[in-house]
């Protein structure tokens, strides 16, 4: 989400928290299936290719929590409420 001078942080938490949600329910979801998938990936790109694509998920997801600790930080909101 791109933030403007006069974007509403309380509207931008909402939003961030939405985003982080939403990623945390897909990332669990590719988890998930990476066991139970009745065709796994059968060479070392697929797997690979798999492994940089949940690492890139994890490192938004940081991302994204670093954002949201910033937003409540301004907002005066203690950590985790």
């Amino acid at each position: 989400m791109t933030t403007t001078p006069d974007s509403d942080p309380r509207q931008e938490l909402q939003q961030v928290e939405d985003d982080l949600a939403r990623l945390r329910r897909e990332l669990d979801e590719v988890r998930a299936l990476g066991g139970t998938r009745f065709d796994p990936p059968n060479d070392a790109g697929d797997v690979a290719a798999e492994l940089t694509a949940e690492e890139e998920q994890q490192a938004i997801i940081a991302t994204l929590e670093k954002r949201r600790d910033d937003l409540r930080r301004k907002l005066g909101l203690a950590e985790g409420s």
